[in-house]
């Protein structure tokens, strides 16, 4: 079975088809956020380290880090990002920057092994990031498009994805530690999207047998009610074989989606997980009115 083993300095995570479904939080991610990107720009974390802390308590297992800013020093914001978010929890991390020396600076400062996010199938990417990967010993995001762009037939995607595994390979990355990402494509704008990204990665888990991830909210984009549309996929994309996903664990839908189709796949004995966010407590004093009955009994 495939693990992909990833750590802080005290925190283990597995990701495997055989494992609970991993959420990743995507929330420490100045895109499009334009209040925290000046605080991370400025030093200022009050943000970031509110936002960690909602995302633990919501039901996050990892947390992706993101300091993408213009005309900032990404590679210093992301490693002092780290220092702080490591400062307070203890859940692995996903360092994520399209930037190589931001994704070093990042290895350098992590306490444990971490997700990189990310590498494509473009052969200048390969030949910078799969070092990296091999140097720092962590596990990588391989992200299913190369120099042509992103394809529409799964088939293609699969393809890459394949290439990006066997260069791995070639660096002595086992399969293990390559995590793809089959690339979503928003259902709103293409018809068969869900389709496509199903038989995307039913092919990767069968064929190549490598653990999956994605950003699960791509798929609803331009759409109305869009946690509801993102928990009804997620979970059919589990019941396919996806293993592990970048999502808004603020967004309860999605959350209990994922939790309720572990139960369905068996990836939460005894439903214990479940039971222990779901169940209501007991009314006040019906224990002790229970125990009473039992003593007279």
């Amino acid at each position: 079975m495939t693990h992909t083993v990833l750590n802080s300095h005290s925190k283990e995570v597995i990701i495997g088809f055989d494992k609970p479904f991993v959420m990743i939080g995507e929330r420490i991610n100045p895109t499009g956020r334009k209040i925290l990107a000046e605080e991370m720009k400025n030093g200022d974390f009050t943000s970031v380290e509110r936002d960690v802390r909602a995302q633990i308590a919501a039901g996050a297992q990892m947390l992706d880090i993101n300091a993408g800013i213009p005309l900032a020093d990404e590679p210093k914001i992301l490693a002092d990002t780290i220092k702080l978010v490591q400062s307070i929890t203890d859940v692995p991390l996903s360092i994520d920057s399209s930037i190589v020396a931001a994704l070093e600076a990042g290895l350098e400062v992590y306490q444990g092994r971490a997700l990189v996010n990310s590498v494509t199938g473009e052969e200048e990417r390969l030949e910078v990031v799969l070092p990296l990967v091999k140097k720092y010993g962590c596990a990588v995001v391989a992200i299913s498009n190369d120099e042509t762009g992103i394809s529409e037939d799964p088939d293609v995607r699969f393809e890459v994805a394949k290439k990006i595994v066997e260069r791995a390979q070639d660096y002595g990355i086992s399969p293990a530690d390559v995590v793809v990402d089959p690339l979503v494509m928003p259902v709103g704008a293409i018809n068969d999207a869900g389709k496509q990204v199903l038989h995307l990665i039913s092919r990767l888990r069968n064929e190549l047998k490598v653990n999956t991830t994605c950003g699960a909210s791509n798929f609803s984009f331009g759409i109305p009610n869009r946690n509801g549309v993102n928990a009804s996929f997620i979970s059919m994309a589990m019941g396919a074989g996806m293993t592990s996903a970048i999502v808004n664990p603020l967004h309860s839908e999605v959350v209990q989606a994922v939790r309720a189709a572990d139960v369905v796949m068996g990836n939460d004995p005894d439903c214990a997980n479940w039971l222990s966010c779901y169940r209501e407590p007991a009314a006040e004093g019906a224990r002790e009115r229970g125990g009473r009955r039992r003593r007279r009994g």
